[in-house]
């Protein structure tokens, strides 16, 4: 039997893990171990003394995430074995291609192993840490990641600077910890793009919206086309093979611009149908003209990081929407996104049908959309659906 220290709940607090969700709060906790430290694996046992799990010790609201049910220890074969599940998923979803080299490996809770997150792009693998055990891990999940030959990974960089809970003091350096650096550019269903997984957003790119690109391309056809928060440019260079009329790329970070231009470039090189712009979103709509786009794709960063600004939150999807309605031509398809954990399916969907019923015009719902297989949800963990969009018709 593995030793691990113990974290013991309060009588009747077990329910949930009973259920299999993979956290404990701190407030169903009736004794920890004095020698327990951030990161540790610890044991989780029932107020009756029965063992439930181990998992990743730390201290705040969600205070253990639980990685093994029963008494399975968490080692350098743990990792290897999830690993091998995960990238088995992945080979299923035929994500795997000479024509796709980019995906997101592991997916926290939706992988069953919460506080983790791997996205592949080409030989490189970008290694995301939300939790001390995991980033004290790190070089157990990387040597396991170039074992697995199916994947082909060959440099493990570890982004994690921004992601581990700051009162921890991790002092965590993003860095290589397998190889070195290869190549930045890595492929998604044919099209090709740069990723800068040094200084970009999240792991570099974002994998999650690549169906929802495929879609954007089957309606581009002839369409004077508008993407809002473009950062990389991945909807843009979709709807351009997708042959819009023309497309223009709008964020706010002249660097994202710029990597919108290069990877448009990569491309369709010198296509005069692509511009790019550096300007605040929500004073390019309110200074463009009615009509001038029938295609828009609003995809703005989380709005609503913590419950506590869910209100402003849907105030600013209303007002992004509401504005979109009233400048989008008649006949025109728009794509709207919230990537806000906080916010619900339902709450999303009433803010931008608030937006709709305040432009007065006919609005109808052609796809709901989610985050991809590749971004899976554990059945046992719901909280895991952070992705939500819809694709409207507005006459």
């Amino acid at each position: 039997m593995t030793t691990y220290k113990k974290v013991t709940l309060r009588k009747g607090k077990e329910e949930s893990l009973r259920r299999f969700h993979p956290w404990v709060f701190s407030g169903a906790i009736d004794h920890i171990d004095d020698t327990i430290e951030e990161g540790d694996v610890v044991a989780v046992y029932a107020a009756d003394g029965t063992l439930i799990g181990n998992g990743h010790f730390q201290v705040g609201s969600i205070t253990v995430r639980m990685l093994t049910w029963g008494d399975s220890p968490v080692d350098a074969d743990f990792y290897a074995q999830r690993l091998e599940a995960a990238a088995k998923l992945r080979m299923a979803l035929g994500l795997m291609r000479s024509d796709n080299n980019a995906f997101r490996l592991v997916h926290g809770e939706g992988d069953f192993l919460p506080g983790l997150v791997i996205d592949v792009y080409g030989s490189t693998a970008v290694l995301q840490a939300h939790s001390p055990g995991m980033h004290f891990d790190r070089f157990k999940v990387a040597e396991a990641l170039t074992k697995l030959p199916q994947l082909g990974v060959n440099n493990v960089y570890y982004k994690s600077e921004t992601t581990l809970p700051y009162k921890a003091a991790l002092e965590a350096e993003n860095g290589y910890i397998v190889g070195k650096y290869d190549t930045d550019i890595a492929m998604e269903n044919g099209l090709r793009f740069h990723v800068d997984w040094l200084r970009g957003q999240k792991t570099g790119f974002f994998v999650d919206q690549r169906e929802n690109r495929s879609l954007l391309e089957r309606y581009s056809s002839g369409r004077r086309v508008l993407n809002m928060f473009c950062y990389t440019g991945g909807f843009s260079f979709y709807a351009l093979r997708g042959g819009a009329e023309v497309v223009h790329s709008v964020d706010s970070s002249a660097k994202a611009v710029n990597l919108t231009n290069d990877n448009v470039a990569l491309n369709f090189p010198d296509d005069p149908r692509h511009r790019a712009f550096a300007t605040d979103a929500f004073k390019y709509l309110a200074e463009m003209q009615h009509g001038q786009y029938d295609l828009i794709i609003l995809d703005p960063p989380a709005f609503a990081k913590h419950k506590s600004a869910l209100k402003n939150a849907l105030i600013g999807y209303r007002k992004l929407n509401g504005k979109a309605f009233e400048k989008i031509a008649p006949g025109g398809i728009l794509f709207t996104f919230s990537c806000s954990q906080a916010v619900t399916r339902e709450q999303f969907r009433l803010a931008v049908f608030s937006a709709a019923a305040q432009s007065r015009r006919k609005v109808r719902i052609l796809h709901q959309l989610s985050q991809p297989a590749d971004h899976p949800i554990n059945i046992y963990h719901p909280e895991g659906e952070y992705l939500k969009g819809l694709v409207l018709y507005v006459e």
